[in-house]
């Protein structure tokens, strides 16, 4: 499944370059925490979330992190509901946490229906597990 998961990754990353896709909507985020998304862990600090718009129906997401430049492209899994908290207009992203390791687990715009799921970490038993909320903010354009 993850080998799956991993091939369906880059030839949708490929697809979306090669359509030359551009951003729908720039967010940005300071997270103060070193996370996973997909099969990188990234530092903590300041990043831009892109939508891209794929060719393929699962939507694509690139972060970037603002400073160095680097950045990932990430395949949401499912669309899911917002968490009825959440303010209309102010997108979120939210980290599921096993043990202090925190992992990219919904990203929601604030101005979609709909939030994106991505695969969240197992829980062993006896670990704590939580889920920390990062506000995102308009991020201006790259």
């Amino acid at each position: 499944m993850k080998k799956l998961t991993r091939k369906l990754m880059i030839a949708t990353a490929a697809l979306v370059v090669g359509a030359g896709a551009a951003s729908a909507q720039t967010l940005r985020a300071q997270i103060p925490f070193a996370f996973r998304a997909g099969n990188k862990v990234l530092a903590p600090g300041a990043y831009y979330i892109d939508n891209l718009r794929s060719v393929i129906s699962a939507p694509v997401f690139r972060i970037s992190n603002v400073h160095s430049g680097r950045s990932i492209t990430v395949l949401a899994q499912v669309p899911a509901d917002p968490q009825k908290g959440w303010a209309q207009g102010n997108g979120m992203l939210v980290f599921a946490c096993v043990s202090g390791d925190c992992t990219l687990a919904e990203i929601w715009s604030g101005s979609e229906s709909h939030a994106y799921a991505f695969s969240r970490p197992k829980v062993g038993k006896g670990e704590e597990a939580y889920l920390r909320e990062i506000p995102l903010q308009p991020g201006k354009g790259e």
